[in-house]
């Protein structure tokens, strides 16, 4: 690995122990952003370049609460080279999705072609081998090379819960910086030793962190999401950004403010006692002292999905979230629907992810993670596969008996 980026080196922070987080809202997207931002010197930025790593890894709007608001980056990218930075956007977005469509799905493409703003597609390139020499969970990881070619790297997500980290914020939006489906084999790690109470996604999380850590985070809560994040739960208008050099501590205000602690979030309790950053709101200048007034609790995931979707059994084992967000997103279109094709009462089983020995013998399969058990079922192939692509195989295999 050519650089880490630790934050002892982050030209931002100022004070490692005591870190400053700007909180700014009621204003929009562009204003808010700029406002919080005037607060931090960026001067250190004068001839460097920087990279924006936005939440653009979906096909969604900005409004949908799933992706980054176009005109937060804007507002770093105008902020940014006033201070005499050079600015790009790198994304690598979830498995099955194409980069540059996902730019224009979400408005950054057009909003960095008016302001002449490179968008790179990070999966482009051959990843880097990087090492992660304290890892718990992994020790290396896949980066993308594009990250390596920057000085300064800004985190810039979405305020959202999350299935399977409770929350997603700038610390878990580096992930987008690992190379194409190497993201995918976070969800795939064994338990790991002397961590088995932990959930092995947020220790690799926490390890990631330790050598890929943003110097800014400027994170977006004009519209989060709540509820089944990070892309099946209801958008959560907030009106709101964060912003700090210590990403952990404005990871931290954010959970305040979508009504969490920072300890209920197993990655950033963990890396802050690993020393990572502060989490600790007492700890933690906070500006301006009246900025508990942007807090508006967000619906937390569901903890039993059934509730959510009665008579069936969805059957998790090792998946990602991208699978997981698309079972969801057809449940919810698709799921009246679906009943129609079994017998009345009886559960409907619905397998997805890698890590199943045994499955009922009726379970409907999703995902090529679930090929193996695929005799005498009915299989939906896909990384994911779409809901339409899913309804069709329950379709077919119901006109066939």
């Amino acid at each position: 690995m050519k650089k880490t980026i630790p934050i002892a080196t982050n030209p931002f922070l100022t004070d490692i122990d005591h870190p400053t987080v700007q909180v700014r809202w009621g204003q929009g997207p562009y204003e808010n952003t700029k406002a919080a931002l005037s607060k931090i010197d960026l001067s250190l930025m004068r001839g460097k370049r920087v990279l924006l790593k936005p939440n653009a890894g979906r096909l969604a709007s900005e409004d949908s609460g799933v992706v980054t608001n176009s005109q937060v980056v804007a507002a770093a990218i105008d902020a940014f080279r006033a201070a005499g930075a050079e600015v790009a956007i790198g994304e690598s977005p979830i498995v099955g999705i194409k980069t540059m469509e996902a730019y224009e799905q979400c408005g950054l493409a057009m909003m960095a072609r008016e302001r002449k703003c490179p968008l790179i597609d990070m999966d482009e390139r051959k990843p880097e081998i990087a090492p992660v020499p304290n890892g718990y969970a992994i020790q290396t990881i896949k980066l993308c090379a594009d990250v390596q070619d920057f000085d300064i790297l800004v985190s810039i997500p979405v305020m959202k819960m999350h299935m399977h980290t409770v929350a997603t914020l700038s610390i878990k939006n580096m992930k987008g910086c690992l190379w194409r489906r190497s993201k995918v084999d976070l969800h795939m790690l064994p338990l790991t030793k002397g961590s088995e109470k932990e959930k092995s996604l947020n220790v690799a999380i926490a390890d990631m962190a330790t050598v890929l850590r943003p110097h800014l985070a400027i994170i977006d809560g004009t519209v989060g999401m709540e509820g089944l994040g990070p892309s099946a739960g209801a958008p959560k208008p907030v009106d709101a950004v964060v912003v700090g050099s210590d990403p952990f501590a404005a990871d931290s205000v954010a959970c305040q403010i979508m009504g969490l602690t920072a300890e209920e979030v197993p990655h950033l309790r963990m890396g802050s006692e690993r020393g990572l950053g502060i989490i600790d709101l007492e700890k933690i200048t906070i500006y301006p002292s009246n900025w508990k007034e942007t807090i508006t609790p967000f619906d937390r995931v569901p903890e039993n999905l059934s509730i959510q979707f009665p008579n069936t059994n969805i059957m998790d084992k090792h998946s990602c979230s991208a699978c997981q967000s698309t079972l969801l997103l057809f449940l919810k279109r698709y799921g009246k629907e679906m009943f129609q094709y079994f017998p009345e009462n009886t559960p409907i089983n619905i397998a997805i992810g890698k890590g199943h020995k045994n499955l009922l013998g009726n379970a409907l399969l999703i995902g090529n993670c679930t090929r193996a058990h695929k005799e005498g079922r009915t299989f939906v192939s896909g990384c994911p596969p779409v809901g339409s692509a899913i309804i069709n195989a329950i379709r077919e295999a119901r006109a066939q008996k």
